[in-house]
């Protein structure tokens, strides 16, 4: 019966009812052919889409279930968890504080962030952006802990206590190491340099102006509505996701958002409604290392590559923690970006989905030609 139920309600269309749906039929079509291609494909419970182009959401909607157990749908205004999509906010807010010169790119960590401490090696603020600064990332000795954590930490600087006196794995700015916990660091430098909580510090930086008035923390205990449960596959069977509380990585993803609030963030992004374009550009080119060597990340953003392993122009952020995953794609060059939030963690091929719906928007060509998703 779940089954079946999520069959049909993956390919009916339901629109959250404040969106405007501005996209040609044809394209939305193709859209669905290649939504309904992938859920089916992967399993997925329930996900929302959103688009925005020239500057504005034109397009989004929501497929299959926000709740199995209860056969709510998903609907554009359903609530997921960002996971490291949540990065790319975050970092926005950063660097909005360095436009309002309360931040530098270059000013060792500590100076707004004295709870982490001193280190062998000069960390700054620009390496814990860029993934550069030598923080580990999951995979201590109580790895399981951390990432299934339960706790509830009360503000970001009690939430480095896990991992705040290991020692760093490299000499920041040699190396290049994934790390939510640097970001975590990133939540602490961005309190003390705005000398308010980091949730109001994000409210105002980026929430307030990029008109998201639905994210925010993802407080377990919280009453939400319209938030979405959560799945893991399990041996192929679908099952309700690990219970965590995610306050332990709250700058680094630890917010709830929905697919039209995360497709405005991007749309002002690229417009430079957030950020100059100046800052933009920056927070878009590849990281140097000292060695010269570059990383296909930025401050905040993955970086597509071409062919020839050369940046293209677009960009992405993908995301998955316990009960959700998600991608962020925008190619600014032609003003588009693409939002999936999903309630499956680790569902594969999120970001050729994403580039597939964005090739869809941006061509010119007969739309029909472009639903395989292949």
């Amino acid at each position: 019966m779940v089954r079946q139920a999520l069959l049909l309600l993956s390919l009916l269309l339901i629109p959250g009812a404040a969106t405007p749906q501005t996209l040609a039929p044809a394209k939305v079509q193709a859209i669905e052919r290649v939504v309904s291609a992938w859920m089916s494909k992967s399993g997925i419970p329930g996900l929302s889409v959103a688009v925005a182009l020239d500057g504005k959401v034109v397009w989004s909607n929501g497929y299959g279930l926000a709740d199995l157990e209860t056969f709510v749908p998903s609907t554009a205004d359903s609530l997921f968890r960002t996971a490291s999509i949540g990065k790319s906010l975050t970092a926005t807010a950063a660097m909005r504080l360095i436009e309002e010169g309360k931040l530098k790119l270059d000013e060792p960590v500590r100076s707004y962030c004295p709870a982490f401490p001193l280190k062998p090696w000069p960390l700054k603020v620009r390496h814990l952006l860029s993934h550069t600064g030598g923080i580990r990332h999951y995979g201590g000795p109580h790895d399981a802990e951390e990432q299934a954590s339960t706790k509830h930490y009360a503000n970001v600087i009690d939430a480095l206590a896990p991992f705040k006196d290991d020692p760093l794995k490299f000499e920041p700015g040699t190396e290049y190491l994934y790390s939510t916990y640097g970001y975590d660091v990133l939540g602490c430098v961005i309190q003390g340099a705005a000398g308010e909580p980091f949730l109001e510090a994000m409210r105002r930086l980026v929430f307030a102006p990029a008109g998201m008035t639905r994210t925010r923390d993802d407080d377990p205990a919280a009453i939400l509505p319209n938030r979405a449960a959560g799945y893991a596959r399990d041996k192929g069977q679908i099952r309700n996701a690990t219970h965590v509380d995610m306050s332990n990585r709250l700058p680094a993803g630890g917010y709830v958002t929905n697919s039209t609030e995360l497709a405005a963030f991007a749309a002002m992004f690229i417009d430079c409604k957030l950020v100059s374009c100046a800052t933009r550009d920056a927070m878009l080119k590849e990281v140097a290392l000292k060695n010269g060597d570059t990383v296909n990340y930025g401050i905040g953003w993955a970086i597509v590559e071409d062919a020839s392993g050369h940046p293209d122009g677009r960009a992405f952020h993908g995301g998955s923690s316990p009960g959700a995953s998600g991608m962020l794609y925008i190619a600014p060059a032609q003003r588009l970006a693409v939002a999936i939030l999903s309630n499956l963690e680790d569902a594969p091929d999120r970001l050729p989905t994403a580039m597939a719906i964005g090739d869809i928007v941006s061509s010119k060509a007969p739309a029909e030609a472009s639903g395989t998703g292949h």
